[in-house]
């Protein structure tokens, strides 16, 4: 059980911002307890869908479209509650904030009232997998005869549904398993019992402003922890690793490295007294540390997750597990057995000796870096997007390394061609490098470039918002024009 946190008290009256899934079970939740809301909303009162039009009949007052924030100016609210995707600088946001609105997000009170032992992923890339890993390993631990046996796992956050309409309903013997943004987290006063901290990279920059915003944002996983929690921490990565020293709870530590490993987790154990707990790579095998001996796990090729990324994620997964009373072994079975979630390096089928992948979720270079690497086979690249203000220049060099072709669309089209082109006078050979203007002309010029033994992989370096709804939208379609393909 979690000590109460600083979060600030549910006053009253209650505002809404952004009308979205999580934020419609939340104004569910608060009529539910008698709690009156108003609800904003930019999208029009006539472009609204029936759901939204279903909350004013049950109470809400609703304000849409333009000016819809204006009633935070002109009324005093006791809390805001915003979607975490938008930027929390507004003008409006600002006035409510300084007229004493506690300004919060529906994960937070999901934190701060959920009875159940919770273990939170963030970071910037792996978190839907290393999410579902967990929670695969520990429904296996909870299964009859496991060292949890009996203990039901919720899995929510940033995927699946959202959790705060059971939130009440969810004993205290639970595992509760949330994927967690830095928008999530940078709305929240408290933390997980658990805080897994994969990796930081540029992303979300035209919401965060600056990496240094992105970062704290992601800080609190860890820094709003209880003395009693569990910071699981990449060593090999300097921000999580550089976290361990303001941790409030323990530290446990995987990494590639051994050294990396058992280095931060020793001296963590050492100096705040409890068990050591650390899981690295030893050669091409996962293996847990408990300070006297390393325990052997899992070869890394009976996994089938392809990439040096998801063997941390899955190191991380098991370590997050073992200090939640789950059994490491238990959990790398889990592992193994594990296919890999939807748009993250998913095999869409193989059409004349050209294999086809889906990882629309890369929305940032460095999930395209990962990518590449995870391949030996020559690759044509799907790229392109939505600009979120990253550099692309990573993405130059390793495109002329690894890349047979590059097929290129959407706004960011110029620029990442433009990094190919500055790499390649470095690195004396180059890519082939077509432009596009839409998925269904990437899709047949990729297989028009592509060769028996290549790989087709769409992974875009960049968010979809120029094309598509969401990366998902994106990726079903691109597995829709492949599989349509004779």
């Amino acid at each position: 059980m979690r000590r109460p946190g600083a979060t600030p008290p549910l006053a009253g009256p209650v505002a809404v911002v952004g009308l979205g899934r999580s934020n419609r079970a939340l104004v569910r939740y608060l009529l539910d307890r008698g709690i009156p809301v108003v609800g904003c909303d930019r999208v029009p009162p006539e472009q609204a869908d029936p759901e939204i039009h279903q909350l004013a009949r049950a109470g809400v007052e609703l304000h849409l479209g333009p000016g819809y924030l204006r009633v935070l100016q002109e009324r005093p609210f006791g809390t805001v509650f915003l979607t975490p995707g938008m930027k929390k600088d507004l003008p409006e946001i600002t006035a409510a904030r300084a007229a004493g609105a506690a300004v919060r997000g529906e994960i937070d009170l999901f934190l701060e009232r959920c009875r159940g032992k919770v273990l939170g992923v963030t970071g910037s890339a792996g978190k839907t997998t290393t999410t579902t890993l967990l929670a695969e390993g520990l429904r296996q631990a909870a299964a009859p005869g496991g060292p949890l046996a009996g203990r039901p796992v919720f899995v929510g956050g940033n995927i699946g549904r959202p959790l705060i309409e059971e939130v009440d309903r969810i004993p205290p013997e639970a595992l509760v398993v949330l994927e967690l943004s830095s928008f999530q987290l940078e709305l929240c006063h408290r933390a997980p019992d658990v805080a897994v901290y994969l990796n930081l990279r540029p992303n979300h920059l035209d919401i965060h402003g600056t990496m240094e915003a992105y970062a704290a944002a992601k800080a609190r996983i860890v820094e709003l922890q209880e003395p009693d929690g569990w910071a699981v921490l990449n060593a090999d990565e300097p921000a999580p690793a550089g976290l361990a020293g303001r941790a409030p709870g323990r530290v446990a530590a995987f990494a590639a490295s051994a050294r990396a490993a058992r280095e931060l987790a020793e001296r963590e154990a050492a100096r705040r007294g409890g068990p050591v707990r650390a899981a690295y790579l030893a050669g091409d095998r996962l293996v847990a540390w408990d300070g006297q001996g390393e325990r052997p796990l899992l070869e890394a090729g009976a996994m089938h997750l392809r990439g040096a990324h998801n063997r941390l994620n899955a190191l991380a997964a098991i370590l997050a597990g073992w200090v939640a009373g789950a059994d490491p072994a238990g959990m790398a079975q889990a592992a193994a057995a594990f296919r890999g979630v939807e748009h993250r390096l998913e095999p869409v089928r193989e059409l004349d000796g050209v294999w086809y992948y889906n990882d629309s979720i890369a929305t940032a270079p460095d999930r395209t870096l990962a990518a590449l690497e995870a391949f030996t086979e020559p690759v044509v690249l799907i790229a392109g997007g939505y600009d979120k203000g990253i550099p692309f220049d990573p993405l130059g060099p390793a495109l002329c390394r690894r890349a047979r072709a590059v097929v290129l669309l959407g706004r960011t089209a110029e620029a990442i061609q433009r990094v190919i082109e500055e790499a390649a006078r470095q690195e004396g050979k180059a890519p082939l490098v077509r432009r596009v203007a839409s998925l269904e002309e990437a899709v047949a010029e990729a297989r028009r470039l592509a060769r028996p033994g290549d790989v087709v992989l769409l992974s875009p370096a960049c968010a979809s918002y120029d094309m598509f709804r969401d990366f998902a939208e994106r990726g079903r379609r691109f597995k829709e024009l492949v599989m349509a393909l004779s």
